[in-house]
């Protein structure tokens, strides 16, 4: 009699329920939903995979064999004449504005890189310690980054007039700032800089919320001033932030092109790639081939630094 609890309890103990592989376990889910939901999924997939081929990859394969034609864009595809890398020929050795483009462009980069990442990165780090008012400087100093460069261009029209801008009327000169070609890039530079402060801002103000307090606090009992902490300890923390600051500064100094366009179409000094390429595919001249060798330059400068940024995000995934 003294066995029959024992039995019973090992009668009620359930059996073990059978270990299915990670395949089986996928394959019951997919079937588990419904036709609904399979068509939804199907959309998900699709439909962004059609637009990035679509919008993105054609025209990008399309560019660079068009770049090999000497096509006007007026005349049948069949007509299409391939001049193979005359193009890129005439582009390096008979296209005066060519190489003031490409002079304008490193300035972009370098202005952009050397002036205005710091100082957003300065106010990244001052918005971190949580100031009074912060949120709005936030707010303040992102406005910009919401705003169209063409839309900037205006604003900053209103302050570099000549005859009623604000500038002149502080300074007591006559200046024309955006007419000068020796003083206008510079004035665009600033414009341009202006906004890019803000989105660097973010981004960093972004990096510094996830670094460990607890490396601060240990730098801090080691005797390491602010300084030294950040530029010893936090600075390295904030490489991935820094690697997609470099790869967003350079294909903002290429895509460079609202703001030289609303002012003079990207003459006069502010000659830039992106406005040559649109001035030659969509202006008066309507050279597509020419045009595309442009863009195709642009397109290969661009790819570079993408994919030393790929390379990069993904050997940090691995670690």
């Amino acid at each position: 009699m003294s066995d029959l609890p024992l039995i019973q309890a090992d009668r009620a103990v359930p059996p073990p329920a059978a270990t299915t592989t990670s395949t089986g376990g996928r394959g019951r889910r997919l079937r588990l939903l419904s036709r609904t939901d399979r068509v939804v999924i199907t959309l998900m997939v699709l439909v962004p995979l059609l637009l990035v081929v679509g919008l993105v990859w054609l025209p990008s394969v399309a560019t660079v064999l068009l770049s090999g034609t000497d096509w006007d864009g007026i005349g049948p595809v069949s007509e299409i004449e391939w001049v193979g890398g005359r193009n890129y020929s005439d582009v390096i050795n008979i296209y005066p504005p060519f190489v003031p483009a490409v002079q304008n462009n490193l300035l972009w980069l370098v202005a952009l890189f050397v002036v205005a990442t710091p100082i957003g990165m300065f106010l990244a780090v001052m918005l971190d310690k949580e100031i009074r008012g912060s949120r709005f400087y936030q707010t303040a100093l992102y406005l910009p980054v919401v705003l169209s460069l063409a839309l900037i261009g205006f604003i900053w029209q209103l302050i570099y007039s000549r005859d009623q801008g604000l500038l002149n009327a502080v300074l007591g000169t006559s200046v024309d700032w955006y007419g000068d070609p020796d003083v206008n890039i510079w004035a665009v530079l600033f414009a341009a800089g202006w906004r890019h402060v803000g989105y660097i801002m973010l981004l960093y103000l972004a990096g510094l919320k996830g670094v460990d307090p607890s490396l601060r606090e240990a730098a801090a009992v080691d005797g390491a001033s602010e300084t030294s902490t950040f530029f010893k300890v936090v600075f390295p923390v904030l490489r991935p932030i820094n690697i997609i600051v470099l790869v967003v500064t350079v294909i903002e100094s290429l895509r460079a092109f609202d703001l030289v366009w609303v002012i003079n179409k990207g003459r006069n000094g502010l000659e830039l790639i992106s406005a040559l390429v649109t001035s030659n595919v969509v202006g008066e001249a309507s050279r597509i081939g020419f045009g595309s060798a442009l863009a195709t330059i642009m397109l290969v400068v661009s790819l570079l630094f993408i994919t030393v940024y790929l390379a990069t995000v993904m050997r940090e995934d691995r670690r």
